[in-house]
């Protein structure tokens, strides 16, 4: 089971890997569209929505790099074999739970 898990969760990092990658393109896609234009987010009716799409985009790379911490939390917890104890009472956390939230250090009644 550890194996599957370890697997499990290797291909949900690159997967977010690459997730951000994408972001990262985008956003510099986004600022470089606006770098040579005279954009005046307060009054232009299109400076909003650069500046809405440059904060969502940075919102989503923040939560990729915490989707990235907790994955390789869970790969510590897969290698020194509490993976699937809930860290508050140490009991199971059951696998509905992790196949749903596989980086879960929690069960239940404790999330």
């Amino acid at each position: 089971m550890t194996d599957s898990n370890r697997s499990r969760l290797l291909a949900l990092r690159e997967e977010t890997l690459a997730r951000l990658e994408s972001l990262g393109l985008s956003r510099d896609d986004v600022v470089a569209a606006s770098a040579g234009a005279n954009v005046d987010d307060e009054h232009d009716p299109e400076g909003a929505t650069i500046a809405f799409e440059r904060a969502q985009l940075q919102a989503l790379i923040e939560r990729g790099r915490e989707r990235i911490g907790e994955i390789d939390a869970a790969l510590d917890r897969v290698a020194d074999g509490s993976y699937g104890i809930c860290e508050v009472c140490g009991g199971p956390i059951g696998e509905p739970r992790l196949d749903a939230r596989p980086t879960a250090s929690r069960c239940v009644v404790h999330a």
